[in-house]
């Protein structure tokens, strides 16, 4: 009796290459033009240097939906933030950009992947629960 393969019996990392590749072979997102000189936290100097870090946050943020739904922009702000460094003095939790996670959140309810629960914040929907599902697969026939 052969079983589903889901988001959750695959390695996060493996899923997380395997979804953006897709999501950059669907074209169905729409790049900011802000996307090469925006900072993802406060503390940091510059953007990022992986020129696939937007797709990368994507996937991310799509599995963490998957996993535990109910996440707003508040919470990827704590999930995605660090610790800042203050010289001599003590480091403090710095949250995310509320911008990168808002705009990426509206990508993916465009697409119809997520979408705004009633109760807060966003939950996965079924074409979406179907497609993290299908890449996951993917992932288990791979050798």
């Amino acid at each position: 009796m052969a079983t589903a393969t889901t988001v959750k019996d695959v390695s996060p990392h493996k899923f997380v290459k395997a979804y953006l590749a897709h999501l950059k072979r669907s074209d169905k997102m729409e790049l900011p033009e802000w996307l090469d000189i925006v900072k993802t936290i406060r503390f940091k100097e510059l953007a990022p240097y992986d020129p696939d870090w937007y797709f990368v946050r994507a996937a991310s943020m799509a599995r963490k939906i998957y996993l535990r739904g109910d996440l707003g922009v508040g919470s990827f702000q704590r999930i995605y933030g660090g610790s800042k460094r203050n010289g001599s003095h003590p480091p403090h939790f710095c949250k995310s950009s509320g911008v990168v996670a808002r705009h990426i959140l509206q990508l993916l309810q465009k697409m119809n992947i997520i979408d705004v629960d009633p109760k807060g914040g966003r939950r996965i929907t079924s074409i979406g629960q179907q497609d993290l599902d299908q890449v996951a697969g993917l992932i288990v026939v791979a050798p």
